[in-house]
């Protein structure tokens, strides 16, 4: 089973343009998560999928691979899969480019079950939510799941509805078993390259959660649960906490 991962890195960013060449220790941001990338078990191949000639340069000058892709894509999963369908590969994950800190060991967990089971078109994953204001924030995007951890629903809103204790939540919150997602995605390499030619659906365009037009397409989703957790960066504040972690482990 042959897996690749591709990694998106978009220059310009409404609220951090050229976040992918931030310095970090003295690399890019693209560094980093390409080099923890290569350190999954499960990957054979990292590609950085760029529509800037700025960001190829910068993988090319640490060695790594790159390849240009059209400017126009409206997602990431659009890039991912014009990168994919010249890729000899089984499964395709999708590691966001602004996750430096990301643990491979997600995504082994999360290309397992694609590995296992040759009917599974996609999977990521889910952790505990933490506090009841990560339950309650509508960016932090909870998740519900089956019995066998096939996702019922991705949601902004605070789900499942804890029905007895709405009111007080705080107080039974740690019984609820509340999950977020964690946007790490693994595709099977045909289906991915379905996937941007399937139409939008509402619950996708209510929501603006692209996983949902899975979901109402009728495919599933197997959802791995993992303690393991990222920083991503998103601001420049965001930038400043990973170095500052990073510092504190002595890495560089």
């Amino acid at each position: 089973m042959r897996v690749t991962a591709i990694i998106p890195a978009r220059y310009a960013s409404t609220r951090f343009p050229g976040k992918p060449l931030a310095d970090i220790l003295g690399k890019p941001m693209i560094q980093w998560v390409y080099q923890r990338t290569l350190e999954s078990t499960r990957v054979d191949r990292v590609v950085v999928a760029t529509d800037d000639e700025r960001i190829f340069d910068a993988v090319k000058a640490f060695g790594g691979e790159v390849q240009m892709t059209r400017p126009d894509h409206p997602t990431g999963t659009d890039r991912l899969a014009e990168v994919a369908q010249r890729i000899d590969t089984d499964i395709v994950v999708n590691v966001q480019g602004d996750e430096p800190l990301i643990d491979p060991r997600m995504i082994d967990l999360a290309v397992a079950p694609l590995v296992a089971d040759g009917s599974i078109p996609m999977g990521t994953l889910m952790t505990p939510v933490g506090s009841v204001e990560e339950f309650l924030n509508p960016n932090v995007v909870k998740v519900v799941v089956d019995r066998q951890g096939f996702a019922l629903y991705f949601s902004r809103a605070p789900i499942p509805h804890p029905r007895d204790h709405a009111q007080h939540l705080a107080e039974h919150f740690h019984d609820l078993k509340a999950y977020k997602h964690i946007g790490l995605y693994v595709y099977r390499k045909n289906f991915l390259l379905d996937y941007p030619k399937m139409l939008s659906t509402p619950l996708e365009n209510t929501e603006k959660l692209e996983q949902l037009r899975a979901l109402e397409h009728g495919y599933r989703i197997r959802v791995v649960e993992t303690e393991l957790v990222s920083q991503g960066v998103d601001t420049p504040a965001d930038l400043r906490l990973v170095r500052s972690l990073l510092n504190a482990v002595g890495q560089g």
